[in-house]
């Protein structure tokens, strides 16, 4: 069997000044929302048809991830984030988080992609794994000879 690699990536449209503006963007609201809890803050980054991904979700609109965000953080209020990488290239920010949620040990690891169509968040994806679970997802790693 032969594994299939497939690059979706928009290629000519972006220069290095959108790709440094974009994660500046990024890294503004992310800031404002880890450093105030203020969700609306968020509202005017956003593009009106915004769309949030997640793998174990629908897709949902603007309105309902903000609603969505304001009630999370609720539980959340003295969550624990530490950025360990925000990379930019083009139209697409990522973001590699370690977030500890109050009273949860070792936390969750996060990657979180960001694309920007004019200076807006237009399109974001979220893929969460607990840390204490990370050694379990490393199977499909092993060789079959195993």
């Amino acid at each position: 069997m032969k594994s299939e690699f497939i690059d979706n990536r928009r290629s000519g449209r972006n220069t290095p000044s959108m790709t440094a503006e974009n994660k500046s963007i990024v890294q503004r609201a992310l800031t404002e929302l880890v450093g105030t809890g203020d969700v609306d803050a968020l509202a005017p980054l956003l593009s009106d048809d915004f769309v949030h991904h997640r793998p174990d979700s629908t897709s949902s609109s603007k309105a309902e991830w903000l609603a969505a965000v304001r009630a999370a953080l609720i539980p959340l209020a003295d969550m624990r984030v530490e950025i360990h990488h925000v990379l930019a290239d083009g139209d697409h920010v990522v973001m590699y988080s370690r977030r500890w949620l109050p009273g949860a040990e070792p936390g969750i690891a996060v990657v979180d992609i960001w694309r920007l169509d004019d200076g807006l968040i237009a399109e974001a994806w979220e893929i969460i794994e607990p840390v204490a679970q990370a050694a379990a997802n490393l199977v499909w790693w092993e060789s079959a000879d195993h």
